[in-house]
């Protein structure tokens, strides 16, 4: 429940906690992460006072736990009414720890911490939360140094080489800057999962993942001084896909490359199956116009061996998918890859296939397996990045859009 204290005490605490604040969120390169789209309520506590700023600059000061939640016209922190459309968080070094609902991470397809109330995320940085009908957005603004703290462990493991930590934290921290530079009409500049690279917040950081990112601290991998689309996957087995196969848009740094050295990844083949009406069900949901599926058929391959596109004929006729549009359908942890046979189709189809994500860019267990033969950070990353350098973030051109 709010505290009730003079104006003077609220007023010197604020500016106590305002003063106390490293420029980490303010002063530094900072991003803006998207941690769930989908919130109805948000637990939160800090070990400092929680400090409260609305779209007119008006600051309150909380004693955490606070629940937020929505009402008609705003927010209800402990019930109390906030007719606000935004509001802005922010608390000590220590930082805030979050609980979602459990079905906010459903949605939003990360894996965090648990506890009996919820998801558990603990981040730095400032917390934006953007009403959006009865429910919100929250978004942390974080220095880019702590956000990739935050990737590192979450893409892969801090048991792994140095190295191959390094140039994961350089290829996390450079897919960063360019969605920055790009997103500057969004509210946020990248998504919290997979959708671009998984964040945890501080969950997972430990002294190896702090040394990885302390030792390329600011590096990027550019190409014509812009910063790259650093596409990475776990697990290509075989070629790495041009990205034009993939997205249709042409990354001049994004070409297929021999990727012989991830045979250990547990990702390597696989088989899997899922149900014909399930598909029917998402794809309609997705916006595509498919009936009855009879059969579905791939028909145009990669040059890495990779199902580019495939025929669906269903009962209103004939629907062409890519490859990575039947992997979104379906479930991208149901199919794990586009290189794989289809060995049975019935009301379940069956699937025996090879790697694990669009292959595009670095192969995280082919760069775990380079390190390990005694390749640096900086020449894992010029392999899978042909024709790229490695630069400092502070001095790169704006990335440059790719031909279609």
């Amino acid at each position: 429940m709010k505290q009730h204290r003079s104006t003077a005490y609220r007023t010197f605490v604020a500016t106590v906690c305002l003063l106390s604040l490293s420029s980490a969120a303010e002063g530094a390169e900072s991003i803006r992460v998207l941690l769930s789209a989908d919130v109805s309520r948000l637990d939160i506590r800090t070990e400092s006072p929680l400090k409260m700023t609305d779209s007119k600059g008006s600051a309150q000061v909380w004693h955490t736990p606070v629940q937020v939640a929505t009402e008609e016209k705003g927010f209800l922190l402990n019930g109390v009414r906030v007719p606000e459309e935004q509001l802005t968080l922010q608390a000590g070094e220590q930082g805030l720890t979050l609980t979602f609902p459990r079905t906010a991470w459903k949605l939003n397809g990360a894996a965090m911490s648990s506890d009996d109330s919820g998801m558990v995320v603990s981040v730095s940085g400032i917390v934006h939360l953007v009403r959006k009908g009865k429910k919100f957005l929250v978004v942390n603004r974080v220095d880019i140094e702590e956000y990739v703290k935050g990737v590192v462990p979450a893409e892969v493991s801090s048991t792994w080489h140095p190295e191959m930590l390094k140039a994961q934290a350089v290829a996390a921290r450079t897919y960063a800057l360019y969605q920055q530079m790009l997103s500057a009409a969004r509210e946020y500049d990248v998504a919290a999962t997979v959708q671009d690279q998984v964040y945890r917040g501080k969950q997972g950081v430990d002294p190896v993942i702090l040394r990885a990112v302390e030792d390329t601290r600011g590096l990027v991998v550019t190409y014509q001084d812009a910063p790259i689309y650093a596409a990475f996957s776990s697990t290509a087995a075989g070629l790495t896909e041009d990205a034009v196969n993939v997205w249709s848009k042409d990354y001049p740094y994004l070409k297929g490359v021999e990727c012989p050295f991830d045979l250990m990844s547990p990702y390597y083949q696989w088989k899997s199956s899922f149900k014909i009406d399930t598909l029917e069900q998402n794809l309609q949901q997705q916006g595509f116009s498919v009936g009855k599926i009879a059969t579905i058929t791939p028909f145009l391959f990669s040059r890495g061996g990779r199902v580019a596109k495939l025929r669906v004929l269903h009962s209103g006729g004939e629907l062409v998918l890519r490859g990575e549009e039947l992997r979104k359908a379906v479930g991208y942890t149901i199919i794990p890859s586009t290189q794989f046979a289809i060995e049975l189709i019935g009301r379940d189809v069956v699937l025996s296939g090879f790697g694990a994500g669009h292959a595009v860019g670095m192969c995280q267990w082919g760069a775990k397996e380079l390190a390990e033969l005694g390749y640096p950070f900086s020449a894992i990353l010029r392999y899978y990045y042909p024709g790229t350098e490695l630069q400092n973030m502070t001095l790169t051109n704006a990335p440059i859009p790719p031909s279609s």
